[in-house]
């Protein structure tokens, strides 16, 4: 039977630090709360992108290559999952190279609209390397991107997964 028992991110990321040998990882300390923005309208009638920081990419494109590259990646939502890969030091990517939607749901997504769950789904999704040490390249270049995306693509909703 799994273990119902809550997973301490925090430790398993400094001691995945730890074993890489890198330096303890540095948190953001962020005082103010995010600003909370609800729904103007339903949800079956939003556009929905996917962003994630699990270092995926798809074939033809440049994989992640080091622990503080800001990069940005947009993967057409229509993309054969097949075609995707992942480049990322600081996870474990066996379970996402089994099965990409565990760090990129893409078909979760397609299912949410097929069933008219979700609006539509953005022409591209966002991809990074989470890990990146540098907070101000984060919030002067990599964030901005995002947000600048979302907006060119008129989404409604972010799916945010971590890795």
């Amino acid at each position: 039977m799994p273990s119902t028992e809550p997973i301490d991110y925090i430790q398993r990321t400094r001691d995945q630090y730890a074993a890489l040998n890198y330096p303890p990882y540095e948190w953001a300390d962020n005082p103010d709360p995010p600003p909370w923005q609800p729904l103007r309208k339903p949800l079956n009638q939003c556009r929905v992108a996917l962003v994630c920081s699990g270092g995926i990419y798809a074939l033809g494109q440049i994989a992640f290559h080091h622990k503080d590259d800001n990069s940005l990646r947009l993967i057409p939502s229509d993309v054969d999952t097949k075609n995707l890969r992942t480049s990322h030091f600081a996870y474990d990517q066996t379970a996402a190279r089994q099965d990409i939607n565990s760090v990129f749901p893409i078909e979760p997504l397609r299912r949410a609209l097929a069933r008219n769950q979700i609006g539509a789904l953005a022409s591209t999704a966002l991809t990074f390397m989470g890990g990146i040490y540098s907070q101000r390249r984060v919030k002067q270049q990599l964030a901005p991107a995002i947000a600048g995306r979302l907006l060119e693509d008129e989404v409604d909703v972010a799916v945010m997964v971590p890795v």
